[in-house]
C-alpha cells in the first residue's frame, strides 16, 4: 500500500493539515518546515494524488514529458516544441525516457508526478492496453499523447495518421513500378505506431492488387540482420523496395545493403518515415513520410495546457485531439523500378 498523508505528517513530526498546506500552497510554509516535509516524502516514497481541487490548488506550472528516447531526432524536435510552446505560456518542462521499456513508463510517470508537475505529454508502447494511461485516467491526472493514436476517443493526443502517411508512402513507390516491397519495422510490440504503418502498407499493397510481404521486425534501429542480410544478396529474394518504419532504420538499412555491395538506389529503393532533417543531408537524400514533429510538440503542450486550465476564469475550453498533415518527402534513395 502506498505511503499515506498521515505516515509523512509522522515522519515529520508535522501535522496532515501542514502537508496538505504545502502541498497545495507552498509559500505558506516555512522553509524549516518544508524541508522537513520533503525530507519525509523523499523517505516514504509518497506521491500525492493531484485529482480535483488540490491539482488546481497545488499548480505548479511545470509540464512532465515521457518519450521512448532522445536518441531519435524526431522526440528531440518534439521536445523543441514543447519547451518552446510551454515558454511562451509561462510553464516550465522536466523530461525522462523510458528507452522503448514498456515496463518504464509507469516509473518515469510516476517520478514526474512526484515532482508534482500539473500535467503529462507522454509517448508510449500501445496506447490502446496501457497500464500507465488507466492510472492517469483513474487518478484525473491530464495527460496528452504524441504520435500514438489510441482508440479511446477519451484520450488526448496529437500525431499524423500514421496509417494514412504510410499508405502515401507506399503507393509513392508503386507509383514508381514497385511491386516486390517490403517492411522493415523495430518490434510490433514496442510501438503502436509501426503497427499502424503497417497497416498502411498493407492498404497501399492491396489497393494496387499486390501481395504484402512478410515484414521485418529488427530490434530498435538495428538494420537488417544477418538472416535477411543473406537473403537479400540473392537478387531472386530481395525487394525492389524497402518501406523502413522510421528513418533512422532506413539508414541503418542503406548502410547494411552497401555492406552487401548493393546500390542504394540502382539495386533497391529505400523509403523512411518521420522525414527527420539528417535524411536531407544524406547522399541519396532519403525519401521518406514527413510528420512535422516539432509542431506535434507544440499542439501538445497548448492542448495539455488548455486540459489543466479548463474550467478556471481564464481557462482555454474543453480541449480536443488534432491530427496533423503529413507529407512524401521525394528523395534520390528511391528510383523507377526497371525489371
Amino acid at each position: 500500500m502506498p505511503p499515506s498523508i498521515k505516515q509523512v505528517a509522522q515522519q515529520a513530526g508535522v501535522s496532515t493539515a501542514t502537508v496538505s498546506r504545502l502541498l497545495n500552497k507552498p509559500e505558506s510554509v516555512s522553509s524549516d518546515t518544508a524541508d522537513k516535509i520533503n525530507q519525509a516524502i523523499a523517505a516514504l516514497g509518497f506521491r500525492p494524488n493531484f485529482n480535483g481541487r488540490n491539482l488546481r490548488a497545488g499548480r505548479s506550472r511545470t509540464v512532465g514529458v515521457v518519450v521512448p528516447t532522445l536518441s531519435n531526432t524526431v522526440f528531440a524536435q518534439c521536445l523543441q516544441g514543447i519547451e518552446l510552446a510551454a515558454r511562451s505560456l509561462d510553464y516550465s518542462v522536466m523530461f525522462t525516457a523510458t528507452e522503448y521499456r514498456q515496463e518504464d513508463e509507469a516509473a518515469a510517470v510516476d517520478l514526474l508526478l512526484s515532482h508534482r508537475v500539473d500535467g503529462v505529454i507522454l509517448t508510449v508502447a500501445d496506447a490502446s492496453a496501457s497500464a500507465t494511461l488507466d492510472v492517469l485516467d483513474s487518478e484525473r491526472i491530464p495527460y496528452v499523447l504524441t504520435y500514438n493514436q489510441p482508440q479511446q476517443a477519451s484520450r488526448l493526443s496529437v500525431s499524423v495518421d500514421n496509417r494514412a502517411a504510410a499508405r502515401d508512402a507506399v503507393a509513392h513507390l508503386i507509383a514508381l513500378g514497385h511491386t516486390r516491397i517490403q517492411m522493415l519495422s523495430g518490434y510490433f510490440h514496442a510501438s503502436d505506431r509501426a503497427i499502424q504503418r503497417y497497416q498502411g502498407y498493407v492498404d497501399a499493397m492491396r489497393e494496387h492488387g499486390l501481395t504484402p510481404l512478410t515484414p521485418i521486425e529488427v530490434p530498435r534501429h538495428t538494420g537488417l540482420g544477418v538472416d535477411y542480410l543473406q537473403s537479400f544478396a540473392d537478387p531472386q529474394q530481395r525487394p525492389s523496395a524497402l518501406f523502413c518504419s522510421n528513418d533512422l532504420l532506413a539508414f541503418a538499412a542503406m548502410r547494411d545493403l552497401r555492406a552487401l555491395g548493393l546500390r542504394v538506389p540502382q539495386d533497391i529503393s529505400v523509403m523512411g518515415f518521420d522525414g527527420i532533417p539528417l535524411g536531407e543531408m544524406m547522399s541519396p537524400v532519403l525519401a521518406s513520410a514527413v510528420q512535422p514533429s516539432e509542431q506535434i510538440g507544440e499542439v501538445a503542450l497548448r492542448t495539455l495546457v488548455a486540459a489543466i486550465e479548463q474550467g478556471s476564469p481564464d481557462g482555454a475550453g474543453q480541449p480536443a485531439s488534432s491530427i496533423l498533415a503529413h507529407a512524401i518527402r521525394h528523395g534520390g534513395s528511391v528510383q523507377i523500378f526497371v525489371p
